[in-house]
């Protein structure tokens, strides 16, 4: 029993290893109006969403999928923003000359950063 246990426990933890090893760097801002979206239309998908920017956007090919977000610093004189925690969005709708990389719901942005700081480092894969 312990030699699984400590085969589950190994596993776990080279599995968020590699999945932060592909994770990829950018930025986060957040939005507040999530129907209608460019996806979905007027279907309400939740508040755990983003919004992908041009260079992900991809005619519409990214819509529906699913990124783990995490913060990893500042882009302004904000200090500290991060909460420590990461948040799964699903892209539902495009965010055409965004400042950032995904902009995601206000729920989801608060969930890694303080929405004060506005605009946020991260990480996503």
């Amino acid at each position: 029993m312990a030699s699984q246990l400590t085969f589950t426990m190994f596993f776990v933890v080279v599995a968020l290893l590699l999945s932060m090893a592909y994770a990829t760097p950018g930025t986060a801002t957040f939005y507040t109006q999530y129907v209608p979206s460019a996806c979905y239309g007027n279907q309400d998908k939740g508040v755990m969403i983003a919004a992908a920017s041009d260079a992900l956007w991809n005619n519409g090919a990214i819509c529906g999928k699913v990124f783990t977000v995490t913060c990893t610093g500042t882009t302004n004189p904000y200090p500290h923003p991060c909460t420590e925690k990461s948040v799964t969005v699903k892209i539902v709708d495009h965010c055409p000359g965004c400042g950032g990389t995904l902009d995601l719901s206000k729920e989801a942005f608060a969930t890694i950063a303080d929405p004060v700081a506005g605009v946020v480092k991260i990480d996503y894969y």
